[in-house]
């Protein structure tokens, strides 16, 4: 190891670990490390000493964050940056491939095809940055990586930030931003306000290298190279290569244009003359081009060119629909081996792409610090393949495509390549995980903080496009599907107020929503129908009619049996745009056990006999008795029961749900939380059902989740006080309508939980980046002194009756135990591993366990069966023409 390497991997020992170097760039020397942190391998980029020592830390650090909001599929992302040591750094992904350069210096040139495509993604990325008004400068084939093929613009904004921070100093590094050979004229003659087209002279620059094996101007030194540029104009491609097609020679021919206003206007629009065989440019253009002697008359714009294209797309799919060849319908179950299955996530689980090849969905988890990840199922293949970076995912779907797959983790909106490679996270906060869609028209539909909303799929700025009507007591509007003609939006209204689900329609132009009726799911079919999901099960198509925003006549039942996941109100059910149909059967659905489960591990249910959607198991002081939220067992409901035995008895009745029950310190009574109407109330109830429920009168509050019951009487819940803001509040039935705050919260705060004296509470805090930690403060002094418990991440946190344990679940899904010593201050023993716990149902925000009295068995529920069989009809279709339909 040099002595450079030596003192970096010393300055960086706390964030990184160098293990090797991996080359030199003009401006950087590069080296693969481990992010010890987040356990993933990095490219740590380092800055030449000499350019270091000119740049301030502070302006550089300042101007490269700029850089770092970039979020787009063919761009490298920033993960961090600063100083350490004198080292100005920055950090990105390791992408295991090569440059673009390593490519050109095996193969020369590259298949048109190829190049072009390599093009028309990296143009793409240029023109997201560009709107963002970033721009690049140092566009070559060095900065281009290719992983599976697919390109990734490397040290986007890089040259940017250095330049900015230089300011005027750049002379004294000996250094000039860009690589000759790909340097725009103006750039090469040192102007200071580079625009959006200098980047666009680069990658034309590169894609001409691509084509023909060199750049357009070559030289021995970088003092010719330069004069080139900015007097010689460059051969035509098609005297190099005769078989490039006209139309690529002229776009190359208008990028490579000495002045900037004769280039394309935008990097969106090289690459579409890049698609459009009928584009061509004057012959007097910036190359010496033999292209395009005869100019066409009348220039089609993009739009009428798409348009054309699309008309032909459904031309195509109108003769596929009714063709007269009968197609034959095939019902053919898809098995997943063992550890292949389709987890139970309490959403829709699965998607399928589509051309109908290949499904996505949540399995279980593949290293030590992950319960699931999502899981790929070509489906011409007998096994499934994990997809590295997913970890937590849910509720994925795909791109209109079928090669990238958007989910939901830690409340973000991410996008991967169905290939593997870079995580792209387009919403950083507050996405619900109750599904999503990728319209044709590139916008991602999801549901955050209860409206329907939609994010580009560059990036960018996220537009609220649905609010529920809570006069019509509607709550959440969730599971959006875009219809293909890009106006309407198919989803489902929760109502509240009924706890029932419908379907509606959102028009995107006037912002009406109009509800179909009464149903669980929908999905637009390709040609405008609506097959849909009622709540008994059954799979039913109806005709559409755009116009009315209405179905045209009653629909008809295709499927029956579809399975529905009753707590998150989804069908579980996706079709292909190719007219293939798959299902989860609703006859392989287990349900929920509640069961004791010891420290080793070991579960034994509590009754054999009695199953169901069970939530939130809360044990009485003396361990004797059970109370828990129950979904489908008489409706929504909270049940008592003895554990030694006997049948359960209901304790709430109504439309619900009520939940989080919490036993008073003398046993007699069970706390709940009502979600009748919104804002949520908080009730009690004698735990042997006698007497009327009783309302609290601490005030009705959003976002109340979590609800437990202190030794010394105070009921201590979460509120939502603004979005992204959950405090921690206390309210005892003495104190009249007078709250306390207990912990405000500068972010998300979960599942608080009192010490048996009383004077300690546990919690969750989501921290940056989304991770939950599990905290310790005092319960009565606000603003006090915090510790934290957990170690690399925690959450749903439990005291030990002793008060000398703290229980909690680590992000891999073990529970384990930390020892705390509680006097003045909390000191805190070992973290000790229990058991496995994944199979045992969890959720970050409250808490789906409890402890018996001798802190040595747990209350826990044992999830149903994860999906081992799912049922894929082949030309689905087929059976609505069949009915005349």
């Amino acid at each position: 190891m040099t002595e450079i390497t030596s003192k970096l991997s010393t300055a960086l020992a706390d964030r990184y670990k160098i293990e090797r170097h991996l080359g030199e760039g003009g401006m950087a020397t590069v080296y693969l490390a481990e992010d010890l942190k987040h356990k993933r391998k990095v490219a740590v980029k380092v800055l030449r000493p000499e350019l270091a020592a000119v740049l301030g830390a502070e302006r550089f650090v300042q101007e490269i964050t700029t850089t770092a909001n970039l979020q787009h599929p063919h761009i490298l992302p920033l993960f961090d940056s600063g100083e350490a040591d004198s080292f100005l750094y920055y950090v990105m992904p390791y992408i295991d491939g090569e440059t673009l350069r390593d490519k050109l210096n095996r193969e020369t040139q590259l298949g048109i095809e190829e190049a072009v495509q390599i093009t028309r993604d990296v143009a793409d990325a240029l023109d997201y940055a560009h709107r963002h008004n970033v721009i690049h400068r140092d566009i070559k084939p060095e900065n281009i990586l290719l992983h599976e093929g697919r390109p990734m613009v490397a040290d986007f904004g890089i040259a940017l930030a250095v330049s900015a921070a230089a300011g005027g100093r750049m002379t004294e590094t000996g250094l000039s931003l860009g690589t000759p050979h790909y340097m725009s004229p103006e750039q090469a003659t040192a102007e200071k306000d580079l625009t959006s087209r200098s980047d666009i002279y680069s990658l034309g620059s590169v894609l001409y290298e691509m084509l023909t094996g060199s750049p357009p101007h070559v030289g021995s030194t970088a003092q010719q190279i330069i004069m080139k540029i900015v007097t010689d104009e460059a051969r035509s491609v098609t005297e190099l290569r005769k078989s490039i097609p006209p139309h690529v020679a002229a776009a190359t021919a208008k990028a490579l244009e000495k002045l900037p206003a004769d280039r394309f206007g935008s990097a969106e629009a090289f690459a579409d003359a890049l698609g459009d065989t009928t584009f061509t440019v004057p012959a007097s253009s910036g190359t010496k081009s033999t292209v395009g002697a005869v100019a066409s008359a009348v220039r089609q714009r993009p739009s009428v060119v798409l348009g054309v294209f699309a008309l032909a797309a459904v031309g195509l799919a109108l003769f596929g629909w009714l063709r007269p060849v009968p197609r034959d319908v095939l019902r053919v179950g898809v098995v997943f081996g063992e550890e292949e299955r389709v987890f139970s996530t309490q959403n829709r689980q699965f998607a399928l792409a589509p051309d109908g090849s290949r499904i996505v969905y949540p399995g279980r988890g593949t290293s030590e610090t992950a319960i699931q990840q999502l899981w790929v199922r070509d489906l011409n293949s007998p096994a499934s393949r994990p997809l590295p970076g997913t970890e937590g995912g849910v509720a994925p779907f795909f791109s209109p495509d079928g090669e990238y797959v958007a989910f939901v983790a830690s409340r973000q909106l991410r996008v991967v390549p169905v290939a593997g490679g870079s995580i792209q996270t387009l919403i950083t906060d507050s996405v619900m995980p109750w599904g999503g869609d990728w319209s044709v028209d590139d916008w991602l539909y999801v549901t955050r903080n209860r409206r329907l909303t939609r994010v580009p799929s560059t990036g960018g700025v996220v537009e609220i496009v649905s609010i529920p009507d809570t006069s019509r007591g509607e709550s959440f509007h969730e599971y959006p599907d875009a219809h293909p003609n890009g106006v309407h939006v198919l989803m489902q209204l929760w109502i509240r107020s009924v706890n029932e689900t419908e379907i509606g329609v959102l028009s995107l132009e006037t912002g009406e929503v109009s509800s179909l009726g009464r149903a669980v799911t929908g999905r637009f079919l390709p040609n405008g129908d609506i097959a849909y999901v009622t709540n008994t099960g059954d799979l039913m198509v109806a005709t559409y009619d755009e116009r009315a925003m209405a179905f045209a006549a009653p629909g008809t039942v295709l499927q029956r049996d579809v399975r529905i996941d009753n707590f998150a109100g989804a069908a579980l059910f996706d079709v292909s745009n190719t007219g293939h149909l798959m299902y989860a059967p609703g006859s392989e659905q287990e349900t929920g056990r509640v069961v004791w489960v010891d420290r080793a591990g070991d579960a034994t249910p509590i009754d054999p006999e009695w199953g169901g959607w069970f939530f939130q198991p809360s044990l009485s002081p003396d361990g004797s008795r059970l109370a828990v939220f129950v979904l489908n067992a008489g409706g929504d409901a909270l049940w008592t029961k003895d554990v030694s035995g006997g049948l359960p008895s209901q304790l709430t009745f109504g439309r619900g749900p009520f939940t989080s029950p919490a036993w008073g310190p003398d046993g007699r009574k069970v706390a709940f939380i009502s979600q009748e109407s919104w804002p949520s109330t908080m009730w009690q109830r004698n735990a042997d059902g006698s007497g009327q429920a009783e309302r609290f009168s601490v005030p009705p509050a959003k976002g109340t989740r979590s609800l437990i019951w202190s030794s010394d009487g105070w009921l201590v819940y979460n509120v939502e006080r603004a979005v992204g803001e959950v405090d921690i509040r206390a309210w005892h039935p003495d104190s009249g309508t007078t709250e306390r705050v207990v912990v405000e919260g500068g972010g998300v705060l979960w599942a608080p939980t009192v010490s048996p004296d009383g004077r300690w509470v546990a919690y969750v805090l989501r921290e940056e980046f989304g991770k939950d930690e599990v905290f310790v403060t005092q319960f009565h002094d606000a603003g006090g002194d915090t510790w934290r418990v957990s170690v690399d991440g925690g959450s749903e946190p439990v005291w030990a009756h002793s008060g000398r344990e703290l229980f909690y679940r680590t992000p891999g899904g073990e529970l384990v135990s930390r020892r705390v010593d509680l006097s003045d201050v909390v000191r805190l023993g070992d973290v000790q591993p229990l058991f496995d716990a994944s199979s045992f149902q969890s959720d970050p925000t409250s808490r789906e366990y409890d402890v018996a009295p001798d802190d040595q068995r747990f209350v826990m529920i044992q999830r149903g069966v994860s999906t081992s069989t799912l049922m894929m009809v082949v030309n689905w279709l087929e059976e609505l023409k069949a009915l005349g339909r």
